[in-house]
């Protein structure tokens, strides 16, 4: 049976997958509209710290009063894994010490964990996963969020026989970005801030998407996932449309951008003057991968796949993500597969702090997307050996001496972070490769 004919059966049945969601910002509330439309499926209790938003997303994605009426809605997270019958948590509140902390209150209760949180993840998602495991529960990435889609991409053409050369997504980018904030952030997407606001759009998340923050988290997580190798000096982000990526994104030797085979990257929709990428691949993902031998060289042309010009290299892509309107795919395959739409096998990856501006001894960070740090890809292996601060813990941290701008911050650089379980768990974690 399909994965769509199970749901249906258990909603026959009268046992469908409940699920507690925890945040109910855009993502999850993006997910509520389409669960609510999904048989099979129930949303048995929502957790966030403001109650009347959270009623106010469900109504605006279209749940009726009388919905409203029989759903819980909780400002205690730990309450509402209480909740009888649950199979699984979503945890989409973005917080990596508070979804690090519920991730593991739900393994507690033997529940299954949908991660939206991606800055938990690569925080310390690798030990987190072991602990899933431990107890044979599901510990998964977010299918509809960019990382999945890459790891789907990457085990699709590893399941053919294919070698993996370079995945990732697309972005807008420009080096310039990375000195972004809050203040600055919509004039770059082209918007006032009086829109913005209008629109609900919070300037510290979308800067975040703008500086290369969350590039770099979405790349360590799929990196941490597959294995694939993270550059030595963080990403590129080389412009390149859907045309360009099999030859834009080979080996330096042979032409291209990639210090190597297997390695993520993430592309840019601008040039570096300014002007858009023909193609651009802004809003999906891709993997580009090289063919085993000359016969299926010839089967990439014979059936008009896009190749570099030796003919070797090619790629495929899709060119959107859904975000949590495609969210109940990881529910369902983790409670009826028993299956991940990703998850973090190693460290690989991790994401450094790095200063925007000269930074004075005594300033206290304020985190992804804000004014004074964004988060640089570097591999697992460096950010040990240097004792690189983790984006996920450089907010509400005081610098104990000054640090210049451009360099990444390390833990001596401020004073010891308050104690959490995620700081405890990346004490576990040693780097894969």
């Amino acid at each position: 049976m399909s994965l769509g004919e199970r749901l249906e059966a258990r909603a026959r049945e009268g046992r469908p997958v409940r699920v507690a969601v925890i945040g109910c910002g855009k993502f999850a509330t993006m997910f509520l509209a389409q669960a609510r439309c999904t048989p099979g499926m129930e949303i048995a209790v929502v957790a966030d710290l403001d109650p009347a938003r959270a009623g106010r997303n469900l109504e605006a994605a279209g749940w009726t009063a009388g919905e409203l009426a029989r759903l819980p809605i909780l400002t205690d997270a730990e309450k509402a894994l209480d909740r009888p019958g649950l199979e699984l948590m979503v945890e989409a509140t973005g917080d990596p010490l508070a979804g690090t902390r519920h991730a593991l209150l739900a393994i507690e209760r033997g529940l299954h964990v949908v991660m939206v949180n991606v800055e938990a993840d690569v925080l310390c998602g690798p030990a987190v996963a072991r602990r899933a495991r431990a107890a044979g529960r599901v510990y998964s990435l977010a299918y509809g969020d960019q990382p999945a889609l890459v790891c789907e991409l990457v085990d699709w053409a590893r399941s053919c026989g294919f070698p993996v050369v370079a995945a990732g997504k697309g972005t807008k980018y420009l080096p310039a970005y990375h000195a972004s904030t809050p203040d600055t952030v919509w004039q770059h997407y082209g918007i006032t801030a009086e829109h913005a606001a209008a629109s609900g759009m919070n300037s510290k998340m979308f800067n975040s998407f703008l500086d290369g923050t969350k590039s770099a988290i979405e790349m360590a997580a799929v990196a941490n996932a597959t294995g694939l190798a993270v550059p030595s000096d963080g990403l590129g982000f080389p412009p390149a449309g859907t045309g360009d990526l099999a030859t834009v994104l080979r080996p330096r030797e042979e032409g291209g951008c990639l210090e190597g085979r297997g390695m993520v990257e993430v592309v840019s929709s601008l040039q570096r003057d300014g002007s858009p990428v023909a193609g651009d691949l802004r809003w999906g993902v891709y993997v580009v991968i090289e063919a085993p031998g000359a016969y299926t060289a010839r089967c990439f042309r014979d059936y008009g796949m896009v190749t570099d010009p030796s003919g070797r290299y090619t790629s495929l892509w899709r060119p959107y993500h859904l975000i949590g309107l495609e969210l109940g795919i990881s529910v369902a395959r983790a409670v009826l597969d028993g299956e991940a739409t990703g998850t973090a096998c190693g460290w690989r990856g991790d994401v450094a702090a790095c200063a925007k501006r000269d930074l004075a001894a005594g300033e206290t960070l304020d985190g992804e997307g804000g004014y004074r740090v964004w988060g640089r890809l570097v591999p697992a292996a460096r950010a040990a050996r240097e004792g690189l601060l983790p984006i996920g813990l450089a907010h509400g941290v005081r610098l104990v001496r000054p640090v210049r701008e451009g360099t990444l911050l390390t833990f001596e650089d401020v004073e010891t972070p308050p104690s959490s379980e995620a700081l405890r768990l990346r004490a576990e974690l040693e780097p894969d490769g």
